[in-house]
């Protein structure tokens, strides 16, 4: 194998693990679409899955999600004391600060 052939087959065995899965790829996007919130543009879903992808794992995009169809979860898991729900909205509050940053001019 040349050099730089070995370089892209180690670069993608390092990558490949790390990138969503096609059942994965843009959850938070295709929650907020179909959404029936006025707000709910492709250009702004789009920009909450890319803050999503930065700073959120999988399984809590998957969470945040469906925060999309039943609102009161969210609620439930904001007032829950168990330690990951709480763990969890620590980021996700996290999470909804870079979105108001980074997505706030697509309103």
């Amino acid at each position: 194998m040349t050099r730089p052939l070995i370089l892209a087959v180690a670069i993608a065995a390092i990558a490949i693990p790390f990138m969503p899965s096609k059942s994965d790829a843009g959850i938070l996007s295709r929650a907020c679409m179909r959404s029936d919130r006025k707000a709910a543009t492709r250009p702004m879903c789009n920009c909450i899955q890319q803050v999503a992808n930065q700073n959120l794992s999988r399984a809590d995009q998957r969470l945040a999600a469906s925060f999309f169809s039943d609102p009161h979860k969210a609620q439930e898991i904001r007032q829950s004391d168990t330690r990951g729900h709480e763990q969890f909205w620590s980021r996700y509050k996290e999470f909804g600060t870079v979105v108001a940053a980074s997505c706030g001019h697509l309103r």
